[in-house]
């Protein structure tokens, strides 16, 4: 049975006193002895400095550890020792109160809050308040929203109770905790592993005889936040996904260039340094004049701090990068590259028992039956049942027929591999139209290309191609003559590029829809499909999102991102045509 929750919504974190007071009340009262799980939601304008993660820290030590970056966004912070999980929203409360995708038990207000009537949709039907000070409109706005006042003031604090008779959403039965799980690349691995966090039973199902062996292969993956002007949904995914994946590696044992590789034993425990990777840094080059101008804006236009982005002009670029570059660039001094498959290595580790692997075996075809799903193979064989299953083997999916109208389609990526000594070696990721990795085990990784092709061998013109994004790098030919050697991959994606995370639709349904949550669904069915070029980054918080709607928790992004990613998004586009 999974940790009871209890929700904490504080409009108003500050320096995290009414946070510790919670975490004082609820050692006291023995609930974390009892097995109770404290979400804490604190929305902050911005992301508390030094003083208050030291105070905090104190209370619950590791906490500085995962402290983020001072940007925009939702950023989850796990503390299991703790039974706690802290949810810092960044931004102001009125734009974040319509976007908490949560059932919230206890709401704590500290400030005068303008929309007090957009707590109603989070309350549950035992949900108690707590406002300091309030004044007459706002107890007017809290018996509007449904809150009682109960009992005599504790000090400045007040304190209601929801009493609404208006109908909440019931709350689903807690799921029976079994799943399956289609493919082991990033996208699977990442769910076992955030399924068994939660006490799941998980079966693997994967048809190669290790994980890792499809677009998760490559020797390194780079990872990196994306920029725009507008901050948009890519931006905003991207930039949660970087930071929350860096975290969920240092609760695995953190990134080192020497950490053992994919060969490693499957028995082997996780470690420190258990995953294959470095935070050398990236340096995204700027293509032209036009595009350096435009990486000048992002940067002035939003004021990030330079641990997470810093522009270089020209001259600062080139020093860098230790070669003249015409332009400038962003520098990304916590990105890096990481080896996939000993991410997943990692990550299917720390299940332990909770996992049982059924590899060397292709899932071909799902049936229900009852409440639970079959998995069978090409000879019939049925290799698991389970209530639960999400799929996360790529364009694999879309061979089986409740997957076959999602429009998936794939891109072949080839890297090129050139040998240390042969080819300049860079200290960090460089980019600018491919990539260039610093020495893994001796080989310098540049790509890949983008081809409509389903062809695996290597090509000559793709290195070719490889060679000159190279040489814009670099500024001078280098590589002339390298032996035909890389890896060809292939990426799978939705033509909007966002990747598809969860309940998957019917599609049998014929009937006019309007909104996402009218969409017929195929009971316990789920996708983690189409992560494109961005799987390593976007595997943890995608797992993350999914087994939060499986356990009907709090979401670790808001709800405009969650929509973005549904996988029925594609089919209410048709049904609003009907």
């Amino acid at each position: 049975m999974a940790d009871s929750r209890h929700v904490v919504l504080d409009t108003a974190f500050g320096s995290g006193d009414q946070l510790l007071a919670t975490l004082g009340r609820r050692r006291t009262s023995g609930s974390l002895a009892a097995g109770g799980h404290l979400h804490y939601l604190a929305i902050a304008p911005s992301v508390p400095g030094a003083t208050v993660r030291a105070a905090l820290n104190t209370a619950v030590p590791g906490l500085a550890m995962q402290w983020p970056v001072d940007v925009p966004g939702l950023h989850r912070l796990h503390l299991p020792s703790e039974r706690l999980t802290l949810d810092l929203l960044v931004g102001p409360a009125e734009g974040w109160l319509p976007e908490i995708v949560a059932r919230v038990d206890e709401f704590i207000i500290a400030e005068p809050l303008d929309h007090i009537r957009a707590l109603q949709r989070l309350a549950t039907p035992a949900s108690t308040l707590r406002i300091r000070q309030p004044d007459e409109q706002a107890l007017r706005s809290l018996r509007a929203a449904g809150f009682t006042m109960s009992g005599e003031p504790e000090g400045e604090w007040q304190h209601a109770a929801y009493t609404s008779r208006k109908p909440q959403a019931p709350r689903p039965p807690a799921p029976e905790r079994r799943a399956i799980v289609i493919g082991a690349g990033v996208a699977g691995s990442a769910a076992c592993e955030r399924l068994a966090a939660r006490g799941w039973q998980v079966a693997l199902i994967e048809r190669h005889d290790a994980p890792a062996q499809e677009a998760s292969g490559n020797r390194a993956g780079i990872f990196m936040p994306l920029l725009s002007k507008d901050d948009n949904i890519p931006t905003r995914l991207t930039r949660a996904a970087y930071l929350y994946a860096q975290r969920t590696w240092q609760h695995l044992g953190g990134l080192d260039p020497l950490a053992p590789g994919p060969e490693a034993e499957a028995g082997a425990g996780p470690g420190p340094g258990s995953i294959r990777g470095s935070q050398c840094g990236v340096l995204q080059l700027a293509r032209d004049a036009e595009h350096a101008l435009l990486q000048k804006e992002v940067a002035d236009t939003w004021h990030y701090p330079e641990q997470y982005v810093r522009w270089l002009d020209a001259h600062q670029a080139s020093a860098m990068l230790g070669v003249p570059t015409p332009y400038g660039a962003w520098h990304f001094p916590e990105g890096g590259w990481a080896t996939p498959a000993s991410a997943c290595r990692a990550m299917l580790q720390a299940c332990g028992d909770k996992l049982h692997r059924i590899f060397h075996t292709e899932a071909l075809r799902i049936e229900r039956a009852g409440e639970e799903w079959q998995i069978f193979d090409a000879q019939g064989r049925m290799l698991a049942a389970a209530p639960t299953v999400v799929l996360a083997n790529g364009a694999g999916a879309t061979a089986l027929e409740q997957a076959r109208q999602l429009p998936l389609y794939t891109m072949r990526g080839q890297v090129t591999h050139l040998q240390e000594g042969d080819f300049p070696s860079l200290k960090m990721v460089v980019c600018r139209e491919a990539y260039m990795t610093p020495p893994v085990e001796g080989i310098i990784c540049v790509g890949a290309t983008y081809d409509k092709s389903t062809e695996r061998k290597l090509w000559q013109s793709s290195q070719d191609e490889n060679l000159q994004r190279a040489e814009e790098i670099l500024g001078s030919p280098q590589g002339a003559g390298a032996p035909l050697q890389g890896r060809v991959g292939f990426r799978t994606m939705a033509p909007d590029r966002l990747p598809l995370v969860g309940a998957l639709p019917d599609s049998r349904s014929e009937d006019r829809t309007e909104r996402l949550r009218d969409l017929p669904r195929h009971p316990g069915l789920h996708a983690l499909l189409g992560y494109a070029s961005r799987g390593l980054i976007w595997a943890p918080l995608a797992a993350e999102i999914l087994a939060c709607q499986l356990e009907d928790e709090p979401l670790p992004v808001e709800a405009t991102l969650a929509a973005a990613l549904d996988p029925g998004r594609f089919l209410l586009k048709q049904r609003r045509k009907l």
